[in-house]
């Protein structure tokens, strides 16, 4: 894998083809040095990206996490000196200690890449309110994934990173977020910019940001009932797994009742 130039000064590494714990991850240049957005799941991820950072010769001087799952946040480590921009929900996640077995459930394709000492760095800038982080890009809250999360626009180049707010051609996992909110927070996007770089799957547009939020809302229109799941575009994704996850916390959110779905429990060994 290599960095792919998108514009000049703005990068994507893109781990094709995408799945669970296979995230992508951005990076923007400006004059003093380089943003980055997300950083990979685990060492053995966030290492070759690291490398390919340090060979454009400027310094990491900021990460931005659009969310604080293990594969948007695990490699922070990696870039030790840069300040680490990201939500309050994120920044209260990685104050806690993370459960390796856990993430291993959770990954299990990716289950030997997560040792004992998985640890990640803290948020050390907290973005609430859109932000201007440098000339070249800005940080957008939003809600959708998790209850918060951040996107970084890049206005000159027509281009979003849309980080987890977006997955193309792989089911989301939405046990954190509201996939009703989600799918309204998607309209939204689209009017950010033009070219959005997942964070999973291969780049894409409003067709397929579409896409996705119909997926979101045919699992709040499924009532709880996996079997009710209308066909689409979906049909074709990996890690249809996360269907029930998605329609259990949509219907339980639907009632009132904001906790984590049976369904993933079940899946982690909880």
């Amino acid at each position: 894998m290599t960095l792919d130039l998108l514009a000049p000064g703005v990068y994507a590494w893109f781990q094709l083809p995408g799945e669970p714990g296979r995230a992508n991850a951005g990076v923007i240049v400006d004059d003093d040095g380089l943003t980055l957005v997300d950083t990979l799941l685990s060492a053995p991820q966030s290492s070759p990206l690291g490398d390919a950072v340090d060979a454009l010769g400027f310094p990491a001087r900021r990460v931005v996490l659009t969310s604080s799952n293990a594969e948007y946040s695990g490699g922070t480590g990696r870039f030790r000196l840069a300040a680490v921009y990201g939500r309050a929900q994120t920044s209260a996640h990685l104050d806690q200690p993370a459960d390796p077995d856990v993430l291993r459930r959770l990954y299990p394709a990716h289950a030997d890449e997560i040792d004992d000492e998985f640890a990640t760095r803290p948020v050390s800038h907290i973005v609430n309110e859109a932000v201007q982080l440098t000339p070249a890009c800005a940080a957008i809250p939003m809600c959708g994934q998790q209850e918060e999360n951040l996107v970084v626009v890049v206005p000159g180049a027509d281009l979003v990173f849309a980080g987890a707010m977006c997955t193309f051609g792989v089911t989301p996992l939405a046990h954190q977020g509201n996939p009703a909110a989600w799918a309204d927070a998607l309209d939204e996007l689209v009017e950010l910019a033009p070219i959005v770089v997942p964070g999973h799957g291969a780049i894409g547009g409003e067709e397929e940001v579409r896409e996705l939020q119909a997926y979101l809302r045919a699992c709040v229109a499924a009532e709880g009932d996996p079997s009710r799941l209308e066909s689409g575009p979906w049909d074709t994704w990996v890690a249809r797994e996360h269907d029930a996850i998605n329609i259990e916390r949509a219907a339980m959110l639907a009632q009132g009742v904001d906790e984590i779905p049976r369904a993933l429990l079940h899946r982690l060994g909880l």
